[in-house]
């Protein structure tokens, strides 16, 4: 079964790749299924029909999804397209915990069968601008960065599977901080997932941006293994054309040597587990 469970599209104020040139390229490239996951970054962007505050970036507005044409291009290609592919709805929240009530209002408003949970900025201060690590040492804002998912993951709980669990080791200019010195809180963060009946990602865009590791990191992923979590879904966090798909079948070969034999999709927020050995 070949699918991509994080890909972004022109509803992404950092794609221009459309809803349906990826659906009609996911089919040629002969995926079964493809889950599309929006940016909502609250904190940071304003809805799209907020008026006042919006702004655009390289032409195109600086704003969370337009929901319902969201909701509505979706369910109009899954009856054009459902026979040769199946489409799932979600959405990647950008949670900080001062905006966790705002994400509870939205899970309210339509049927997801699948959110990704990421932390993008901590005190809406972004990552990959290095807003948030400009002036905090490399501990500081490691530290932070885990103690900010923590702090979300104990109140929020409408999420399939926490994105890119590592994502500040992608924007840290000062190389790779230790595993051992946040295995604490990271193990912390994993049991709470674990026992919430939640899962991981694996990010296979950590090839495109030159990363030495997977994302998350090979000892997060086996240490997710040793606490028994098992719900895992594989993702190329694509925003174009050539990201689309990638490195999804070297990944499930990654995650056989690390000793996990199944992977999952997901119906309704319901996982829906497939053999990794099989595939």
């Amino acid at each position: 079964m070949f699918t991509d469970y994080h890909v972004h599209t022109d509803f992404s104020d950092d794609s221009f790749y459309l809803m349906e040139s990826v659906i009609e390229d996911a089919i040629a490239m002969g995926m079964n299924e493809i889950c599309f996951t929006d940016h909502v970054d609250y904190g940071i962007k304003r809805d799209w029909n907020s008026g006042a505050g919006i702004s655009y970036r390289d032409g195109k507005l600086l704003a969370n999804v337009d929901y319902p044409l969201y909701y509505e291009s979706i369910r109009q290609f899954q009856y054009i397209y459902g026979s040769k592919i199946a489409i799932r709805m979600g959405l990647e929240f950008g949670i900080q915990s001062h905006t966790i009530p705002q994400y509870e209002k939205l899970f309210q408003r339509y049927p997801f069968d699948f959110i990704i949970l990421s932390v993008h900025e901590v005190d809406n201060q972004e990552f990959w601008p290095q807003d948030f690590q400009r002036g905090k040492t490399q501990q500081e804002y490691n530290e932070r960065y885990y103690q900010e998912l923590l702090e979300v993951i104990k109140k929020y709980k409408n999420y399939s599977v926490l994105g890119h669990l590592d994502l500040i080791t992608r924007y840290d200019k000062n190389g790779i901080y230790p595993f051992e010195k946040v295995r604490p809180i990271i193990t912390e963060i994993l049991k709470i997932v674990i026992k919430d009946g939640k899962g991981i990602e694996v990010n296979t865009s950590s090839h495109r941006y030159g990363l030495k590791d997977l994302t998350p990191s090979r000892d997060i992923l086996k240490l997710y293994r040793e606490l028994a979590g098992t719900i895992l879904t594989i993702g190329s966090d694509s925003h174009e054309k050539g990201h689309l798909g990638s490195y999804i079948k070297e990944t499930k070969k990654e995650l056989c040597t690390l000793g996990f034999d199944t992977y999952c999709t997901f119906q309704r927020m319901e996982p829906y587990f497939h053999s990794l050995l099989n595939d």
